[in-house]
């Protein structure tokens, strides 16, 4: 019952939190692309402005210009972010599935399963916003 108590406000956070890393994803000349339904630049962006009333969710994913590599060097040079496949966890989590839990896949089988090799996804946690967006800027940094 604690966790129900509070989890309105974990999810302001949670969606408040992801709509400025998706922000400043979309604007990082590392990043080719990023899907976040709060951003103008969706294609959900109308629909979500519609049904998503209470904000748009903790989830990012993200496409690296680097490909695969890219997507594995990434994940390895976090540090705020856990590396679990999880969602909706207090702690912001990170996960490169091409290399992990879809890893036995070809890149042909990728795309057709809806994970490209350069797509990394977050699930952005409640820390304060430019922490996240501290350790997202020192990985992409390094690669």
């Amino acid at each position: 019952m604690q966790g129900i108590e509070t989890l309105h406000l974990r999810m302001e956070r949670h969606s408040s939190n992801a709509l400025k890393v998706a922000e400043f994803l979309e604007g990082h000349e590392k990043v080719s692309w990023v899907n976040y339904p709060g951003l103008a630049s969706s294609p959900s962006y109308e629909i979500a402005q519609r049904v998503l009333k209470g904000g748009f969710g903790g989830l990012v994913s993200f496409g690296l210009a680097g490909g695969r590599e890219a997507g594995v060097a990434l994940v390895s040079g976090l540090k705020l972010f856990s590396h679990l496949a999880n969602i909706g966890d207090a702690k912001s989590l990170v996960i490169h599935n091409a290399s992990t839990t879809h890893s036995q896949l070809s890149d042909e089988e990728l795309v057709a399963a809806g994970v490209p090799a350069e797509m990394v996804r977050l699930s952005i946690g409640i820390e304060n916003v430019d922490d996240i967006i501290e350790d997202l800027a020192a990985a992409l940094d390094q690669l």
